[in-house]
């Protein structure tokens, strides 16, 4: 009944048209309102929409699709990820740079982490929206700067995100 580019442009800014339909009901609601209680809540619920709406456009704006290689899946801080040609699984707290790299077709994100042959996981790939909770748990990690990066068109390898140089070292006691 939906044309299939409809519906994926849909699917990809759900979050947003939820958000603005929490805040239009809350609008609706602090405008009725007939007391006081139904207005606070009201005004409670424009706001919330309004954050929830600045989410959803972050996330709206990391997904790029679905229909690449492989498969990501993100179980309790470790990414894996299985391609046809390649894969393997890295753990979050361990990694010290994301970097994306927009040479390969379609672009890939490249996760280092040491000791471990880099794993590059196709920005379309299956799964891959699931990332950006990811990627933004990391400390320091810059949001708009990853999202203007992925649609900046460079042919160049960026680092994203790196582990800071404490980050790594022993816990010491004294």
């Amino acid at each position: 009944m939906i044309r299939a580019e409809a519906r994926r442009l849909l699917w990809r800014w759900r979050e947003v048209a939820a958000a603005a339909c929490v805040a239009a009901l809350g609008f609706f609601w602090a405008v009725a309102a007939t007391g006081p209680v139904l207005a606070v809540i009201g005004w409670t619920l424009v706001a919330a929409g309004g954050l929830l709406a600045a989410a959803g456009v972050q996330r709206a704006r990391f997904r790029v699709g679905s229909d690449g290689p492989g498969v990501v899946q993100i179980v309790e801080k470790r990414i894996s990820y299985f391609g046809p040609l390649d894969g393997g699984v890295v753990d979050l707290e361990s990694l010290s740079s994301v970097v994306l790299d927009p040479s390969g077709k379609p672009p890939h994100w490249v996760l280092r982490v040491p000791g471990q042959a880099p794993l590059s996981i196709p920005l379309t790939a299956r799964g891959a929206e699931g990332l950006f909770d990811a990627f933004a748990s990391l400390p320091g990690i810059r949001t708009e700067h990853m999202l203007k990066q992925m649609k900046a068109g460079s042919r160049i390898p960026v680092v994203i995100w790196r582990a800071g140089p404490l980050r790594n070292a022993p816990d010491r006691l004294h």
